[in-house]
């Protein structure tokens, strides 16, 4: 493709060279770069593309897209300033893959805690009302049947282009996806053309990366700015920041509701371990799901899909058969001593009172709650105390170990946690750095019918440590641990 037509909506400050010239690829890592390669040259957190433009240009890239201009332009190189390289990516991909985004419905999905669920009950429903689809999450991507492994909650721009273009090309009518905040503020999603938004709520995360609160909430709601009037935005009106995130949207505005007047309005009738009774717009539906955050989830998917234009009828009967996404609330229930262990992905203090508020109602009176806690290295400090806390005052037991500790030290990350907790929790918790020996513990501390939370990693099949990535899987430690038992 020419590279002038790559180009395209890209706010451009100078050239030097032929932007007649054609270009093979697009790479934004100088290493993957071949002969008439477009090099582009991205200011990341980690590391700064412009560094990399003479490898670049040494393994053969016909042009280089840069925000700064190099010491020196070499004669059979084209170079192209540019504004923002981030937001350059994004555009000049969706010119690349030849627009993949609008060639589907593409629906993004944003928010703190349930962005995962959401978009894979959508892939779920959507399959099941006979379509071909794609989703782009946490867990996994998908296209149609088959499963790729996901990196990243959602992909660089040019992987991100390239998947939706593999996707549109193999049939995909629908594809939903994870929108990360991380995504919105480094233009991963720029030049996309979106069907429709959802958020799900917001609470305190991220704060390592985005600083502020206010700036959290100001990236979220930018996704919501850039839509565009075709598109429809679907919020959570029982979050208070729930009308702010649609405030200044050119998108159609729908909200849903468990506790006021919504376009999509639910109620629970009762929730327990065979799921949730619920009514959906006065229309009472069985749902195999557990817990008030997942009877939102639902909400979610429901207002999305009948905006996407499907029979509130089918949606509903399909929706009642679906089971929800790997490491949210996913549960073990062992042989002998009917003790449940749930493994949940809630790595936030939101998400965790979310699910202890949930166990707390399937409790029958006389169950005690071990949770095993951790928090990952690396990230947001100022939650740490917040998750211990929450564990300590929904719990009867906890541990605090290890999560994915990174390149920090492991019991620091734990001493974080125990920092300020009233007297009264200390009585309540152990720590056991070693998370195989802390799951042991916990399963070994309960009777019959108790209940362990396992929290932080759901899905996740590594632990990372000193920045080295080793299997585990907290699934398959309860499942050991449960056979020595019953044994």
């Amino acid at each position: 493709m020419v590279l002038q037509d790559v180009l395209y909506k890209v706010p451009i400050r100078s050239v030097a060279g032929a932007t007649s010239v054609a270009v093979n690829d697009l790479q934004l890592d100088s290493r993957k770069v071949r002969p008439g390669a477009a090099f582009i040259a991205v200011k990341g957190a980690a590391a700064d593309g412009h560094q990399f433009i003479e490898k670049a240009i040494e393994n053969g890239a016909a042009a280089v897209i840069c925000e700064t201009w190099p010491a020196q332009l070499k004669e059979q190189v084209v170079y192209v300033q540019v504004e923002n390289s981030a937001a350059a990516a994004g555009y000049m991909a969706d010119n690349f893959f030849e627009r993949p985004s609008g060639r589907v419905k593409l629906v993004g999905v944003t928010g703190t805690n349930g962005k995962t669920t959401i978009a894979t009950l959508l892939y779920k429903l959507f399959t099941r009302l006979g379509y071909q689809c794609g989703l782009l999450s946490t867990v996994e991507n998908r296209i149609a049947g088959q499963v790729l492994e996901a990196t990243h909650t959602t992909p660089d721009a040019i992987s991100l282009n390239r998947l939706l273009k593999q996707m549109a090309d193999e049939g995909c009518t629908h594809v939903f996806m994870e929108t990360s905040s991380h995504a919105v503020h480094q233009h991963r999603v720029a030049g996309l053309q979106y069907a429709g938004g959802i958020f799900s709520n917001i609470t305190h995360d991220h704060l390592d990366y985005h600083k502020t609160f206010d700036e959290y909430i100001r990236v979220k709601k930018a996704f919501f700015d850039s839509l565009p009037a075709a598109a429809f935005a679907v919020s959570n009106a029982d979050d208070k920041r729930g009308t702010v995130m649609l405030q200044n949207t050119n998108a159609k505005k729908y909200y849903y509701s468990l506790k006021t007047v919504a376009d999509f309005k639910g109620k629970i009738l009762d929730n327990g371990l065979n799921g949730l009774q619920m009514t959906i717009n006065e229309v009472e539906v069985h749902f195999r799901l557990i817990g008030e955050f997942n009877a939102y989830n639902l909400l979610a998917v429901y207002g999305a899909a009948l905006c996407l234009g499907e029979d509130k009828q089918e949606v509903l009967t399909a929706l009642s058969e679906l089971t929800g996404a790997e490491g949210r609330f996913d549960y073990r229930v062992s042989a002998n001593d009917r003790v449940m262990a749930i493994v949940d992905y809630a790595h936030t203090p939101d998400a965790l009172l979310n699910v202890l508020a949930t166990i707390k109602k399937l409790r029958k009176g006389f169950e005690q709650v071990i949770t095993v806690v951790g928090c990952g290295g690396d990230r947001d400090k100022t939650k740490r105390p917040l998750m211990a806390a929450v564990a300590c005052e929904h719990s009867d037991r906890v541990i605090f170990t290890s999560d994915n500790p990174r390149t920090e030290d492991p019991e620091q990350i734990i001493r974080d946690m125990e920092e300020g907790l009233p007297a009264a929790y200390k009585r309540k918790y152990i720590s056991i750095t070693d998370r195989k020996e802390a799951i042991k513990t916990a399963i070994s501390l309960a009777q019959k019918e108790d209940i362990i939370l396992v929290a932080g990693k759901g899905h996740e099949k590594y632990q990372e440590i000193k920045g080295v990535r080793s299997p585990f899987d907290d699934k398959e430690m309860i499942t050991e641990f449960f056979e020595l038992l019953n044994k």
